[in-house]
């Protein structure tokens, strides 16, 4: 699997609405273990990559604070919105005040989905023993280290070039004008 065939998958998905974790895990699950493996060695690649100061900034001031999980459902909500939304925010998170709507946050009402970031091992887990409800340690490990092998590294690194809510005021001026006194969180 690319790039290309990675953003084409949640394409399709996005038309599943609240069903999209679950299309895209039916779905992956039918590939081989090794395009499973790309979507998620992918998916990781996305998730390092938007692992930004001014995104995490961005997602503090929409829902009135973020923490570390919180960055991280919110970074899997931006990719399971799509290539174009995904790259459009990372050259400018300011894009969001005019995208984000209720039809685009689902039920929580906020820019974040926790779901999104295990699909790729639910769809590893439901290959390989049928029952991704079912949380096995040494399948996880074993997909861990074939992400491994393909190179991937986690990025753990940031340092925030904002410090507190006036920062985010100024560099965000239009995010700040639709969600600074009123954050969905």
């Amino acid at each position: 699997m690319n790039n290309l065939e990675y953003w084409d998958l949640i394409d399709q998905s996005k038309s599943y609405e609240e069903e999209q974790v679950e299309w895209l895990t039916e779905k992956l699950s039918k590939r081989s273990i090794n395009e499973i493996v790309d979507f998620e060695f992918i998916f990781q690649s996305y998730m390092n990559e938007s692992y930004q100061s001014h995104l995490w900034g961005a997602a503090y001031l929409i829902m009135g604070g973020c923490s570390d999980d919180s960055f991280d459902y919110f970074r899997g909500w931006l990719i399971s919105q799509g290539q174009e939304v995904f790259e459009k925010t990372l050259l400018n998170p300011e894009f969001l005040a005019n995208y984000i709507s209720d039809k685009n946050l689902g039920e929580e009402g906020v820019p974040e989905y926790e779901e999104f970031l295990n699909l790729g091992f639910d769809a590893y887990t439901l290959k390989k023993d049928g029952d991704p409800e079912e949380w096995d340690e040494n399948l996880y490990d074993e997909m861990l280290n074939l992400l491994s092998q393909k190179g991937w590294v986690a990025n753990t690194e940031i340092e925030l070039d904002w410090e507190d809510e006036d920062d985010l005021e100024e560099m965000f001026p239009t995010l700040w004008e639709r969600f600074g006194e009123d954050p969905l969180g």
